[in-house]
């Protein structure tokens, strides 16, 4: 694996893999061996129809999606790759935004919503015979969308290179061809990172489905020999509470998107004692910082302030990064600039330095107001999933006449170890560990056992107020 150069293409990239023809994409319903695109495309008007066009990628399934981006990337100006869940609204802001020249979907977009400037072309997940793909043209601008919970998302601009850089050999990223996985979608950023480690790096990929239930997930991505699979900390929860979770038998398992606390990291070690446990942050924006591999929450403290290809600081308690995966701005000049004068970007993602270890708090955004002190969420759900018979947790406020907030939580429990106590006797149990090692102003005031929580399309937990 290696840095794209400026003038790389994806397709190039790909192609530079041996035995094409036994590396796959595997979706839900299809399978694609990426030596079909050597004389076929997914696209019905033929590849070079959107040389130099500014293209939106909008598609109900994955496969197709990944299936255009390696065909589109050097060939289309600008590939603006559109999450499943972007609203009508939200898409003619895109299209806007972007200067949409083509939308290429496989049924995800109605042609009679679009502009009349706008080509709608359509995508396949089956490959027809077309002519070679042509040579890049040129250098194309990769657009994402962020995944915020309100508002219409931020257009992020990277480039090939910037989104691949830290794709390299490293003690952190396994380098053999193997079978890839990703609980996430891959039009997200983490689920992309995924994307371009399966095709780039040698060996297969297997996608996740829209609404596909864990445990078939699982169970597909066990017979398609699944090594290397990442996911949030909440996809791991679930999947950790199926009862497919022992059809996959991964040698590397990555989480990111959400804080790891000690207890995924140590639920998922003790289940796939034979894989490498891994966590990595990183943000659309900033691009991939660091991974973690040392089987500990948080990251060591030596990484701030070092000099090199990354590096961190700590301001007003918040975490930035400066790098060359960071993303070049953002589309349209409603938005904030990316980056501070020095370069940095601002993460939001709160910092606490203890023992010679950071950990992450929470977002700044995310803060809950008890009697004018400051409670991260994520802190008290750390603790709460300490507790042996908990699978997962939110905490979430609930006004307070006196406080004007206070915090409660909402727990899943592991399978059959509600039968173990009786519900009050459990609440007990875990309020005492709140009491043992948080203030008493991050206690929950009430703990509300349920059988699920929500988990959002970016495979984070949704959080709103009570």
């Amino acid at each position: 694996m290696s840095t794209a150069p400026v003038d790389a293409s994806l397709w190039r990239l790909v192609a530079n893999g041996h035995e094409l023809s036994t590396r796959y994409l595997h979706g839900a319903g299809h399978s694609v061996a990426l030596s079909e695109l050597v004389q076929g495309s997914s696209v019905d008007c033929g590849r070079a129809a959107l040389s130099g066009a500014s293209v939106l990628v909008a598609t109900v399934d994955q496969l197709t999606t990944g299936l255009a981006l390696i065909e589109l990337d050097g060939i289309a100006r600008r590939l603006v790759v559109s999450p499943p869940d972007v609203t009508e609204a939200h898409l003619a802001h895109v299209i806007e935004t972007a200067r949409i020249d083509a939308v290429v979907s496989d049924g995800a977009v109605d042609a009679a919503v679009l502009p009349r400037r706008v080509r709608l072309v359509t995508c396949s997940p089956v490959v027809a015979a077309a002519p070679p793909p042509p040579a890049p043209s040129c250098a194309s601008e990769w657009v994402l969308l962020t995944s915020g919970t309100t508002g219409v998302p931020k257009l992020v601009a990277h480039t090939l290179a910037s989104l691949v850089g830290a794709i390299q050999p490293n003690s952190d990223t396994p380098t053999d061809r193997g079978v890839w996985s990703t609980f996430y979608d891959i039009r997200r950023y983490g689920g992309m990172q995924i994307f371009f480690r399966g095709v780039i790096g040698g060996g297969s990929l297997v996608l996740s489905s829209a609404g596909e239930p864990t445990a078939d997930f699982l169970a597909r991505a066990g017979h398609h020999g699944v090594t290397y699979i990442s996911g949030t900390p909440s996809h791991w929860r679930r999947a950790l509470m199926s009862s497919a979770a022992d059809r996959i038998a991964p040698r590397y398992i990555r989480l990111s998107g959400e804080i790891a606390d000690q207890a995924i990291l140590n639920d998922l070690k003790k289940f796939y004692p034979s894989a490498v446990v891994t966590h990595a942050y990183a943000t659309t924006e900033a691009g991939v910082a660091f991974t973690v591999n040392d089987g500990r929450a948080g990251f060591p403290a030596g990484l701030i302030g070092q000099h090199g290809e990354v590096e961190i600081k700590i301001e007003g308690g918040s975490m930035r990064i400066r790098s060359p995966r960071t993303a070049s701005r953002y589309l349209g000049t409603a938005d904030p600039a990316l980056r501070s004068t020095d370069g940095f970007v601002d993460t939001g993602d709160i910092i606490e330095t203890r023992d010679g270890r950071c950990y992450f708090m929470g977002r700044r955004g995310g803060v809950i107001n008890v009697g004018g002190l400051k409670v991260y969420p994520e802190e008290i759900e750390a603790v709460i999933n300490r507790h042996p018979a908990v699978q997962m947790s939110l905490v979430k406020p609930r006004k307070s006449p006196f406080t004007g907030a206070v915090v409660v939580a909402e727990v899943v429990v592991r399978p059959g170890s509600r039968g173990e106590a009786t519900a009050s006797t459990l609440q007990g149990d875990i309020l005492a560990v709140c009491r043992r090692d948080l203030p008493p102003h991050k206690v929950p005031a009430s703990i509300r056992f349920v059988d699920a929580l929500e988990v959002g399309g970016a495979g984070k937990l949704v959080r709103s107020g009570a």
